[in-house]
């Protein structure tokens, strides 16, 4: 059940905001279909908060042993669990209003349950708003969830590219490029992470014939992947440029223009290449 938590979650969400929103205008008593329809939304978005909050408790071991995660699972989950107590109540104050269907009491019914329902989305945000905060400012559940290793080695290399790209900003250059050699190195298939090893050798160390090397070894992309090849060859020729090499990085980028002639940076790349003075090799 575990693995089902968002979903649950996303369904309880819309099926409990239409349903309490449903319940406030039926207090208008028109359209008379507004009573019928809250009452089937609340008892299914009650059904869906119940199996989000026992799903969140089935998902949160792998989460909370997250080090420095524990204190946001657990804020998280105690206020699913008032979501979920809350609207119960909501559910048990629409049954009584069966009882009084023909009675005149059952107005003040509909509007006890249209306020607890209220109480009730507030508790719901903060569970959502927790919820969100646990996944995207701890990475609770991202790569784990569904226990394949696969997603937990996205999670790593996403972690990697991040890191890096804040150490590149922060003046760091010699910490994102050792990140992006580890992803390269964990990552050996991946000519994506490939490309975006060499292209830190040649901005973060400067290293113009490493970053020739490493690109030299990525099989070079298929005609059909249009945005990989053009990454692939631009990355090329900056390297090539660096190592004093202009002629060669004005034939790659020639090669790109016949192929991708629609691009036009690729004309503007190659322009400029022939446009501008003699570089000195790194």
């Amino acid at each position: 059940m575990a693995a089902y938590h968002p979903q649950f979650v996303h369904f309880a969400i819309a099926l409990l905001v239409v349903g309490v929103v449903f319940r406030a205008l039926s207090l208008l008593g028109r359209p008379a279909f507004l009573s019928a329809a809250a009452f089937t939304l609340l008892s299914l978005g009650t059904m869906a908060a119940v199996l989000a909050a026992n799903s969140g408790t089935a998902a949160h071991g792998p989460v909370e042993r997250v080090p420095g995660s524990r204190p946001a699972v657990e804020e998280h989950e105690e206020w699913g669990n008032r979501t979920r107590t809350v609207f119960v109540g909501v559910f048990a104050i629409e049954v009584l209003g069966l009882l009084f269907m023909r009675s005149p009491k059952r107005r003040y019914v509909q509007l006890a349950s249209t306020l607890v329902g209220a109480i009730g989305l507030g508790c719901l945000y903060q569970a959502g708003e927790r919820g969100g905060r646990l996944v995207y400012s701890y990475a609770g559940g991202v790569g784990i969830r569904s226990g394949d290793p696969e997603d937990v080695g996205r999670l790593l290399l996403a972690g990697l590219y991040q890191q890096a790209q804040v150490d590149r900003r922060s003046g760091r250059a010699e910490d994102a490029a050792s990140l992006l050699a580890q992803a390269a190195r964990r990552f050996p298939n991946d000519p994506e992470v490939q490309m975006t090893a060499a292209e830190s050798l040649l901005v973060d160390r400067k290293d113009a014939q490493g970053a020739l090397a490493l690109l030299k070894s990525v099989a070079p992309p298929p005609a059909a992947n249009r945005s990989l090849r053009i990454r692939h060859g631009l990355l090329t020729a900056d390297a090539l440029e660096a190592a004093g090499q202009r002629d060669g990085a004005a034939a790659v980028v020639q090669a790109l223009v016949t192929d991708f002639p629609d691009v036009a940076r690729l004309k503007q790349r190659l322009n400029a290449l022939k446009a501008a003075p003699p570089t000195q090799p790194q």
